[in-house]
């Protein structure tokens, strides 16, 4: 396949190209038309001079002709020539051949009659009056030869009648030689000129399109190189010019930049996910082959929570997954948002219990539109980071904001949240030194979870100071538009 610069500079000499010949034909056909103007023009004077000097009675002996310029004067038959300029040696594209003059005319077939066929050819609305110029102007091209050089000419044409009525055609010649040697002229330059023309523009725009695309070439081999390197941390070459390939070059590493964290994060995620899974798998194998070789040490309570804990992280990292491939909650389910909450804190009982943590609830009614278990997920990983950090109350409340918006907040009255690390808690795997200290079985994901699911359901989850004391969860999701009152004679719809 042609490179991007061979078809630029071809497209390029092709456009040039038909400019070019449509141009200089142009200019031929106007030059051209031009040229023959200024002929006709010279073959008219002398036509018109002759015509002159034939209408004032000027006798065809006596008439003033030019030696350098072809003249014929023949009657109005055109088969007797009346006058000739001097040294017209041979002449063709006019109504005769003749160049002498003869002294009779030429003799006419018998039963011929003058008369007759003066009243045959009369035509009193064409026929010029004696002493007339005819001026509608005819023009012809031949060749002539005088005094030895012969060469082109064009004719101009004009009847004119003598003051006796004698009918006469003249014929008076302009040399057609600069019209066509300048029409040759043009011709040789473009037939060299345009192939020169062609080339220079070829090569300007080869040149041209090389130097604008050397920056790519550069983005492609550095790209190359990367692909087989598998080094996501290289950056193609930006050129100082910010035009669109220098624009490409910023969006590419861009791109790379944010391959290369993608990457990261998901070889992180990897490590800490095994690092994760290999704790409750060794601490339950060894619990079990305690127990294989003692039964009556076995800690049945111990393994039992190893295997909650393994599958509590499996089923985090399954909807990790899930929402790392883009899953969306389904459109059109509403969800009672209070409901869900009171369901999660009636889960969490014994928890609070053990904990010593008293949970106090302010629910308004408030439906959103999402996923149930996504939503019971965010909800549920909010009271278990409240309750792990608490250090006697937990608050849980719901609210509708402006008629747009649900805002469930989960507070605490515990340490909080340094200010610096707000944001970083809600990266995967992510667990403050305090919260590890205090906490043997979370993974570092619930609040990551939560964070995802908020904001696939077009809504934001954030962390700031409690008036308890603590932290404070403020989630915070759209409120879907009132929906129409259902029919009454409708079936009720599959759940």
């Amino acid at each position: 396949m042609a490179s991007v610069r061979a078809k630029a500079a071809t497209g390029a000499t092709a456009v040039v190209a038909v400019a070019l010949i449509a141009a200089g034909l142009l200019m031929l056909v106007a030059l051209r038309g031009n040229l023959v103007e200024q002929v006709d023009l010279q073959a008219e004077v002398t036509a018109r001079d002759v015509a002159g000097q034939l209408a004032t009675g000027t006798a065809f002996d006596d008439l003033d002709l030019d030696r350098s310029r072809p003249v014929q004067v023949l009657d109005a038959d055109e088969d007797r020539l009346l006058a000739a300029s001097e040294g017209l040696q041979a002449i063709s594209g006019t109504g005769s051949d003749q160049v002498t003059v003869r002294e009779e005319p030429p003799a006419r077939p018998p039963g011929f009659d003058d008369d007759d066929d003066d009243d045959d050819d009369e035509d009193d609305g064409n026929r010029l009056g004696p002493g007339e110029v005819d001026e509608d102007i005819d023009y012809a091209d031949g060749h002539a030869t005088v005094d030895g050089a012969a060469g082109p000419y064009r004719f101009a044409v004009v009847d004119v009648t003598t003051p006796d009525g004698t009918e006469t055609t003249v014929y008076a010649g302009a040399p057609a030689e600069v019209e066509q040697a300048a029409l040759d002229s043009v011709r040789t330059s473009m037939f060299v000129g345009v192939p020169v023309l062609l080339a220079v523009v070829a090569a300007i725009t080869w040149l041209m399109t090389r130097r604008a695309l050397r920056p790519v070439e550069g983005i492609r081999r550095e790209m190359a190189a990367i692909t087989h390197s598998t080094d996501l941390s290289r950056r193609v070459p930006e050129p100082s010019a910010r035009d669109e390939v220098g624009r490409l070059a910023v969006t590419t590493n861009e791109t790379l930049a944010a391959l290369e964290a993608s990457v990261e994060r998901q070889r992180r995620f990897v490590a800490d996910a095994s690092h994760e899974l290999r704790s409750p798998i060794a601490s339950l194998r060894t619990q079990l082959e305690v127990g294989q070789a003692h039964p009556d040490l076995l800690d049945l309570g111990g393994a039992v929570q190893d295997t909650v804990r393994l599958q509590d992280l499996a089923a985090d990292l399954l909807l990790l997954a899930r929402l790392d491939a883009g899953e969306q909650p389904a459109a059109g389910r509403r969800v009672d948002l209070a409901e869900l909450a009171r369901e999660e804190l009636a889960q969490r009982a014994a928890l609070l219990a053990a904990a010593g943590v008293t949970a106090r609830t302010e629910l308004a009614e408030v439906t959103v539109e999402g996923s149930r278990g996504q939503l019971s997920r965010v909800v549920g990983n909010l009271i278990d980071n409240a309750v792990r950090h608490a250090a006697g109350t937990v608050r849980v409340s719901l609210r509708p904001e402006g008629g747009a918006a649900a805002v469930l907040e989960v507070a605490d009255d515990g340490a909080g949240v340094p200010a610096g690390q707000r944001e970083r808690i809600f990266e995967r795997f992510v667990r403050l030194d305090d919260a590890r200290s205090r906490d043997a079985g979370g993974a570092g994901l619930g609040l990551a979870i939560a964070r995802d699911v908020a904001v696939r359901h077009h809504g934001t989850l954030t962390v700031s100071d409690a008036p308890e004391g603590g932290a404070l969860f403020r989630l915070t999701l759209p409120v879907p538009p009132p929906s129409a009152p259902a029919d009454p004679a409708a079936p009720p719809a599959a759940g």
